[in-house]
This record gives structure tokens, sequence and C-alpha cells, in this order.
């Protein structure tokens, strides 16, 4: 059997990374996880390819060669998802799918053969099983989670590794938090499952003799969903295989983490210099009405800079449009954003996703449209009626990114979070590729750029007053090269 793993091309956004990527000659963030760990659920005898479309084409070839192809998908690759299949329906390659988009959205796909649904752990084997036997059904769900234990190391030798950014692997899944515009607990549920220390250390292990030595990203939902299994399996674990290795982790966690000192030692000691939390909103009102409990009657900016200091770097992820924002929110928003040093800041509209409290009761009250959920929370767009009304939310949107972005204001924000940093304990070695990246910064951004101003002096301040956050200064100031376009080219024309 010839099967062939397809993902299709992700769109031009904030989470793409795309215009930072060309900066290292990359073409994508990371390869396909989930697909490259149903790849190693198929049957050994099965001829296995990967066509990740994010940085390489489907070829009538690839489909001629196929016997299955097997889809997988998130929300944002909808587009791109129906063009695959309507592609492998005319080459009468049978269509297996599965993934968060076709969980979520199956009856959109009409031409899909096979529908493998939830968990891959627990409905994989019975579709297998059900084809061997030449009766496989339409449909394969399941109710119950899967257990981490059955989890397989991914196929990593199917993927070209030298054409992504960094490598993603998975912990644990659920999250103990009931957010009413999040879907992770209604895909994954609220009790934290986790893989042991092993398993971990057998993925990076399998990365490692591939010839990784870049960033890994534990795509967690809430990393420290589970503090205690933390403190006394995979981070101990984690602190003794970095020795001699200096390979940076990145993950999300919520902002509780900053009340726990031990926490976040270990994390840095193990490797962790990034962090993406859901700061959402600084409004007290707003943060009741999603139920962020975990994120109510703190002072968050205190928390975030109290993160910085323990040397994790904090991207955080910000809402607008929720019930209870008035027009003041923008600046709020702004002056939060500033004020805490969160240089990667995500802001987006609330979007109302299918399978979420948030969208149960908007639907109720007539208030989700037509529109599908992009599922990019920062495009610009909603499928939600705001009470605010659509043009007021635009319009402020678009006030908020255009000051947060504006090289001025970027920039200043990325100095306000370096004096607070403190140097990893573990650091990325400095490779050829970072050394062009920086050639190409200079030129791109030092000279070309309408932020050469800042370009420069930022540079000259780092190397005064923090010389050993050189590298991050470069990469953030590249990073804020491709917000800034991303937002030129696709949000702000569109709010």
């Amino acid at each position: 059997m010839n099967a062939l793993l397809i993902y299709p091309e992700c769109p031009d956004t904030f989470w793409s990374f795309k215009h930072a990527l060309k900066f290292l000659g990359k073409k994508a963030g990371s390869p396909p996880l989930g697909l490259l760990t149903v790849a190693a659920m198929l049957p050994k005898e099965w001829h296995k390819r990967l066509v990740d479309m994010q940085v390489t084409k489907l070829t009538d070839g690839d489909l001629a060669w196929a016997d299955i192809a097997m889809v997988s998908a998130m929300a944002v690759q909808l587009e791109s998802a129906k063009r695959v299949i309507v592609r492998c329906r005319r080459a009468g390659v049978r269509i297996v799918a599965g993934g968060p988009l076709f969980t979520i959205e199956p009856g959109l796909f009409p031409e899909v053969d096979h529908f493998v649904l939830n968990e891959a752990e627990v409905t994989l084997p019975s579709f297998l099983a059900d084809l061997e036997r030449g009766c496989p059904k339409p449909v394969y769900t399941r109710s119950e989670f899967a257990s981490m234990a059955d989890t397989p190391v991914p196929l990593w030798e199917l993927a070209d590794l030298r054409q992504y950014g960094w490598m993603s692997l998975q912990y644990s899944r659920g999250c103990p938090f009931q957010c009413d515009f999040c879907n992770v607990t209604s895909l994954f549920g609220h009790r934290l499952r986790a893989k042991s220390s092993a398993q971990v250390l057998a993925e990076l292990d399998a990365l490692y003799s591939q010839g990784w030595r870049s960033s890994v990203f534990f795509v967690d939902d809430n990393f420290i969903g589970n503090r205690q299994w933390l403190k006394t399996d995979l981070l101990p674990a984690l602190i003794q295989w970095q020795r001699g290795k200096c390979v940076p982790f990145q993950t999300q966690v919520s902002i509780n983490l900053a009340d726990d000192d031990v926490l976040m030692r270990l994390m840095v000691e193990a490797g962790f210099q990034m962090v993406f939390v859901g700061i959402e909103t600084p409004s007290a009102d707003a943060l009741a009405e999603c139920h962020k409990k975990q994120n109510e009657g703190r002072d968050l900016v205190a928390d975030v800079k109290r993160l910085q200091r323990a040397g994790l770097h904090v991207q955080g992820g910000f809402i607008l449009g929720f019930d209870s924002d008035t027009p003041s929110i923008f600046q709020q928003q702004i002056d939060f954003i500033q004020s805490s040093g969160i240089v990667m800041a995500m802001v987006g509209l609330l979007q109302a996703i299918p399978g979420t409290g948030l969208h149960e009761r908007l639907s109720r009250e007539g208030r989700v449209t037509e529109q599908l959920s992009s599922g990019d929370n920062v495009d610009g767009t909603t499928n939600i009626v705001p009470r605010m009304g659509l043009e007021g939310l635009r319009e402020g949107y678009k006030q908020v990114l255009r000051h947060i972005y504006a090289p001025k204001h970027y920039y200043g924000r990325l100095k306000t979070f370096l004096r607070e940093y403190r140097r990893p304990a573990v650091t990325e070695k400095v490779r050829a590729g970072h050394l062009w990246a920086f050639f190409r910064s200079c030129v791109r951004l030092g000279i070309i750029g309408r932020e050469r101003w800042q370009y420069w002096k930022l540079l000259a301040w780092t190397c005064a007053r923090r010389p050993e956050l050189f590298t991050l200064a470069v990469t953030l100031a590249i990073m804020g090269h491709h917000c800034r376009k991303v937002c030129r080219l696709h949000v702000l024309k569109r709010a």
C-alpha cells in the first residue's frame, strides 16, 4: 500500500512567520506533527510519502503513486484542503481525512471517502483493521480520549528538516480551564493526559539523530496543566538530557506559572526560553465574561515581568470584541502591551468556534453569522455580531495594530523587554544560518526598511547594555518585520 500523507498549504498569517523565516532561508515553521505521528501508526510494510504543501508542491506524480491519500488540516487550511481533496478525487485516489478541521466540520467535505476523527490513537486502528478486511466505513469517531502512552515517535525521516525553522513535540493533551471561546477542551477534554518522560526523550533523541540542533516547540495547549508531573518527572529528565546539547525549548502556558518560582526555575534549567501566554484582555469584566478565571484578580503586567526576569520570553495572545468591551478597550490594550514588554503581541478579534460555550451562547442569541470561523484569530475577521458594532470594532482593531507594530513603538517595547529579561540557561549555538540572517537583516531592516533608524539604535543599545542578548534582539527585530508585513498585506486592508 502506498500512503500519501498530505498537509495542505497554510495562508500567510502572523502564525506562519513566513516573512521572518525567509531571513533564515526556511520555508515553514515546523513539519506536520500529527501526520508524522499517524505515519508511525501505519503498517510497517506500507510505503509512506509526506507532501507538506508549506514547503513543496503536490504533483500529479504523487497522486499517481498513491493508493490512499491521508489528509490532515487545521481550520485555517480550509481552502487549501478543499482544493487538495478535489485533486485527489479527480485522480481516483481513496481519501482519508482527519485532524481538527475535519473533526469540527466534516460536512464541508462530501468527497472524502473515510473520516478518521478525534484522536488517531483510538480511531485509526479500527479503520486500518476494516481496510485490511476490505470493508472500511465512512466515519470513525470515538468519544473517549486516548492514552498518551499509545502515541509513537513521529517518523521524522519523512520530512526534510532543513526546510523548517523549528520542530514540534507534544507532551500532554487537555486543559483544566474553561475559557468559553476555546475549543481545546471539546477536542481533548479537561483531564490532562501526558506522555512519560521516556517517551519525550525518545522523540528528542530521534530528532537529534536526524541532525536537528535548533528550537523545539512543545505544542501542549497548557504545558503546566499538571505541575507535579513536570517537577518530579519531565523537567528533571530534560535537564539531564540537555547536558552537552543546547537545544532551546518553547511552549504554551497559563499565566499562573508566575506564581511558582520552583517551576519557573526548573523550566529555564531544562532549556525553555519562550512561553506563549493567553493574556486576552486587561479588562476584568471581559475576563469574567469569558470564564478566564486563571487571569482574574491578578496584576498581569507584574506577572509578565516576573516570567521575563526568570528567563522566560513571553509572547502574548490578546482578544478584542467581548460583549463588555467599550471603545476604551483599544487604548487599554495598547497601554498594557507597551508597558508589559510583550514584544510578540498577537491581537485578534473574538471568533465563535463550533463546540465552544461561546458559540453555543451566541447561536442561541442569533449572533453567529453564516461566515465560518477562519481558524486564524488574528486575521481581522469575526463570525459574531459584536455588541459595540462591527465597524467600531474593526476601526479600533486597526488602531491597535497600527500602534503596536509601528517601528517606534515596536522597538521601544523590545527594549523594555530586554531590560527585564534574564539570559537563558540554554542557548542555541550560533551557526552559519544565523550569520546569514543577521546579514540579511542589516540590508532589509537597516538599509531598505523604514525602521532602519530604530534598528541600528536597538543594536547599538543592545551591544552597550545587554550584549549577551544580541542574537535575540536581532531575531525579534526580524519578527517585527514579519508582523508589519502581514498587517499591511492581509489584515489592515481587510479589517
